[in-house]
């Protein structure tokens, strides 16, 4: 049996299938990812690393720097769903998916119409004043010059992603642990499961199935019941 007749295969004898994801499954839509070669953090930006500019402490003492590296390398407004967003969402129409879980913050997923979605690094599509919390979409960060500021109290408007030195916000990782928890077949996809406490999720799963479906290894490919080296998007479309 091929790859592809045996994913199928794994997929009709599932009923509540799981999905978590990285940055691999957005890179088909033109978002580049962060560890891969040509990925965010390879490229070179002089003394001050991605790490550096994307955490709080940077954020907080160089928002120039900050929003000027944000607009140019997080957001890409014109992205659209590619093949696995798409499925994903058919799947959840047809009551066979209890949940995507994502790491990304690009919103691709609800775009493609999936709606049990877990954000657990938040998204570009939601802003939000650090002074009054008055919220702002995304053209309110983006299509601005400098810093953003909120036309009420004149407070930086900050996105909500997860910056390195921030927790993970509780309710998606709540509502992740349920989704996962309740699946009989967990789909990893264009993750390096290395990034926590995000990869320590899948430690709730209690079903049969994992399937990771990743262009390079990861820690628990010994551990999966199939695992798949390739594209995430042309994977799950060939299942579709």
């Amino acid at each position: 049996m091929d790859t592809t007749a045996r994913l199928a295969s794994l997929l009709d004898s599932s009923s509540r299938i799981a999905f978590f994801g990285g940055a691999g499954v957005s890179t088909e839509s033109g978002i580049p990812d962060f560890r891969g070669a040509g990925g965010l953090y390879s490229a070179d930006y002089g003394e001050v690393s991605p790490e550096q500019i994307l955490s709080h402490t940077f954020y907080d003492q160089h928002p120039e720097d900050f929003f000027s590296y944000y607009r140019a390398h997080l957001v890409y407004p014109d992205a659209r769903p590619n093949p696995a967003h798409l499925t994903l969402a058919k799947w959840e129409h047809e009551g066979k998916l209890t949940g995507v879980i994502t790491q990304n913050v690009d919103g691709l997923h609800s775009k493609a119409g999936s709606r049990k979605v877990a954000e657990l690094h938040g998204s570009i599509h939601r802003n939000h004043c650090d002074e009054c919390g008055k919220s702002y979409g995304l053209a309110d960060v983006y299509s601005t010059a400098g810093v953003p500021t909120c036309t009420v109290c004149g407070g930086t408007i900050k996105p909500d992603v997860v910056l390195y030195e921030e927790s993970l916000p509780d309710e998606p990782m709540f509502q992740a642990a349920e989704w996962i928890s309740c699946a009989d077949t967990l789909i990893v996809a264009g993750t390096s499961l290395s990034v926590y406490p995000a990869a320590s999720l899948l430690t709730w799963f209690n079903g049969d199935t994992v399937i990771i479906i990743n262009r390079d290894p990861t820690p628990s490919d010994e551990a999966a019941t199939l695992v798949i080296h390739d594209s995430v998007g042309e994977t799950l479309a060939a299942v579709a």
